[in-house]
C-alpha cells in the first residue's frame, strides 16, 4: 500500500499496477486531464507537476515529469497538479501572469509552464532571469514564444503571494509526517510488484534474494522501458527512501555522495568544491530531470554517453559497492565492461561515489558538445585533470564520452603527457595518441572522424588554456 496526498486529499492505493506511471494515473484513474501527455519520455515538459516532500521541517516543492514518475514514488508525497492550484474563485498568482503576459496560445503545454512557473516562484526570492530560464528549460512551447512567458515569470516572481499552500504549510508538514511513519513501502498487483525498502540492510537483503528485480532510483532511465518500449516490469525496487543512499560526507581527503542524491542536489553541493562538474550538470537534461535523475543511477546505466561518468574518470572516483553485507571499492575505470555491462555481480548496487581530493587539479575543466546547449544528448563530452609544475606536466587523467562503447580514459594519451613539457610538440603527440585510445563510430549526432577531431580540439583547447594563451567565455556560463 502507498499513502500520499493529492493536493490536500489523502489517497491510499492497496492494489495497483507498479508499471503505472503518474501521468496515466491521473489523466484515466483520476480524470485530471490538464497534465498533457507530449513526448513521454521526460523531454517537453507539458506533463510537468509538482512534488512536495517535507525537509527540515518545511516543504520543499519541485517539478518533475510525470510520464517518467512511477506511481511508488508518491508515497509520502503531496502531489499538486495544475487542477490544485485555483485559489478560490480566482486564478493563482502564476496563472494570473501568463493570463496577463498572453503567454498561452494553443494551451496545450500551458499546464506544464504554470507548474514550473509555480515551484519557480515557491523557491526564488525575487525576479532572477538565470534562474527563471534554468526552471522553464525542461518546457518546450511550439508557438507562443518564450518572450511573454519570461514575462509572465517576471510578473510572478516579483509579485508572489501567500497562497493556500502556504497558509497550510505547518498542516501539510504533520500530514506527511504522519503519512511516512504509516508507510507499509510496498506496491503490487497480481502482476506487478514495486518494493520500497528503507535501509540499506533492507535493500542489499531483498536484492540478494531477488537479483532479477530492476532497481529504481529517479526513474529517468527505467521508466523509458516502459513508456517508449511497452515493457512490464514485474518486479522493481525503489530507492529513494533509502537513508544511507542519500548521505552526503566531505572531509579533508574526499567527497563520498549517496548513489541516490539527485543531480539537483549534486548540482548545488558541488558548486563550491568542484565548480565545473557543477556547471556542466546545468547542461544535464532539464530540472525535472536533474530532480529525480541519480548520480548513482547514471554511473548505473553505462551509457557511453553519461555525461557524469567522464568527469568522474577525470578525478579518478571509486565505486562502493554492496552485496548483502558485503562491501568493496572499485575503481571507477574498472566499473565498465562493455557497451551497456558493468562489473557489478550478482545482487550488488552502487551505495556510494567516492572522489578523492588528492587527485584534483584546479585545472579540472569539462566540456559537453551537443546540437543544442540544455536539454541534449552529447555527441562527445571531455573531461581533463592534469598537474603541473614548472612547466612540465607532473599528472593527466583524461576522459571522454561517446568516443568508445563506454566511458573511457585515455590511457594512450596520458602516457604522452606525463613528464613532458607543456610545449606544442608535447600537445600534438597527445592528440596523436588519442587515435590509439578510441576508434569512435558514426551516427546520428555524429561522423567518427568529426568526433575524433573534436576530441583533439578539445585537447589543444585546455592546452592553450593551461598556458595562458586562451582566455574564452564558456558557453554554459549565463550571460546577462
Amino acid at each position: 500500500m502507498i499513502q500520499f496526498l493529492l493536493n490536500q486529499t489523502r489517497v491510499s492505493e492497496h492494489q495497483i499496477d507498479a508499471n503505472t506511471t503518474v501521468l496515466n494515473y491521473l489523466r484515466q484513474q483520476k480524470g485530471r486531464r490538464g497534465t498533457k501527455e507530449g513526448c513521454a519520455s521526460g523531454d517537453c515538459g507539458a506533463c510537468t507537476v509538482t512534488l512536495g516532500s517535507v525537509v527540515d521541517g518545511k516543504m520543499r516543492y519541485e517539478t518533475v515529469n510525470s510520464c517518467l514518475l512511477p506511481i511508488g514514488a508518491l508515497d509520502g508525497k503531496q502531489l499538486i497538479t495544475v487542477e490544485d492550484l485555483r485559489q478560490g474563485d480566482r486564478l493563482h498568482s502564476v496563472q494570473q501572469a501568463m493570463v496577463n503576459s498572453h503567454a498561452s496560445q494553443c494551451g496545450f503545454c500551458t499546464p506544464g509552464f504554470v507548474m514550473s512557473l509555480f515551484v519557480l516562484q515557491k523557491n526564488s526570492c525575487g525576479w532572477d532571469r538565470q534562474q527563471a530560464e534554468s526552471a522553464l528549460a525542461g518546457n518546450l512551447c511550439r508557438c507562443t514564444g518564450y518572450r511573454p512567458i519570461i514575462e509572465a515569470a517576471r510578473i510572478a516572481c516579483e509579485q508572489p503571494e501567500v497562497d493556500s499552500f502556504s497558509q497550510r504549510e505547518q498542516e501539510t508538514v504533520a500530514r506527511l509526517q504522519a503519512l511516512q511513519q504509516q508507510s507499509t513501502g510496498d506496491v503490487v498487483t497480481n502482476n506487478s510488484r514495486c518494493v520500497i525498502p528503507k535501509t540499506c540492510a533492507q535493500l542489499a537483503s531483498f536484492y540478494l534474494a531477488n537479483p532479477q528485480a530492476v532497481l529504481l532510483a529517479g526513474g529517468t532511465d527505467v521508466a523509458l522501458r516502459i513508456t517508449q518500449q511497452y515493457q512490464k516490469l514485474p518486479l522493481m525496487i525503489a530507492l529513494e527512501k533509502v537513508e544511507e543512499l542519500q548521505h552526503w560526507q566531505e572531509t579533508p581527503d574526499a567527497i563520498v555522495i549517496g548513489a541516490a542524491v539527485p543531480l539537483s542536489v549534486c548540482q548545488q553541493r558541488l558548486r563550491s568544491s568542484i565548480p565545473e562538474f557543477s556547471e556542466m550538470l546545468q547542461r544535464f537534461a532539464s530540472l525535472q530531470i536533474r530532480n529525480r535523475g541519480t548520480l548513482g543511477g547514471n554511473i548505473a546505466n553505462a551509457s557511453p554517453i553519461g555525461d557524469c561518468s567522464p568527469m568522474l574518470l577525470a578525478l579518478e572516483a571509486s565505486l562502493i559497492l554492496q552485496q548483502g553485507d558485503r562491501l568493496r571499492q572499485l575503481p571507477l575505470s574498472q566499473f565498465f565492461l562493455g557497451y551497456r555491462r558493468t562489473a557489478l555481480e550478482t545482487g550488488e548496487f552502487i551505495r556510494a561515489i567516492h572522489i578523492p581530493k588528492v587527485t584534483l587539479s584546479p585545472e579540472f575543466r569539462a566540456w559537453k558538445v551537443s546540437k543544442r546547449r540544455e536539454d541534449d544528448i552529447s555527441a562527445v563530452f571531455a573531461a581533463f585533470n592534469i598537474k603541473h609544475a614548472g612547466g612540465v606536466i607532473s599528472g593527466a587523467r583524461l576522459a571522454f564520452g561517446g568516443m568508445a562503447e563506454t566511458p573511457r580514459r585515455a590511457a594512450a594519451c596520458e602516457a604522452a603527457l606525463i613528464g613532458q613539457p607543456l610545449s606544442p610538440a608535447t600537445l600534438e603527440n597527445a592528440c596523436r595518441a588519442l587515435e590509439q585510445d578510441f576508434q569512435p563510430l558514426s551516427d546520428a549526432r555524429a561522423s567518427a572522424a568529426w568526433r575524433m577531431q573534436l576530441a583533439k580540439n578539445l585537447l589543444r583547447r585546455y592546452f592553450h588554456q593551461l598556458n595562458g594563451e586562451l582566455a574564452v567565455s564558456e558557453v554554459s556560463r549565463y550571460v546577462s
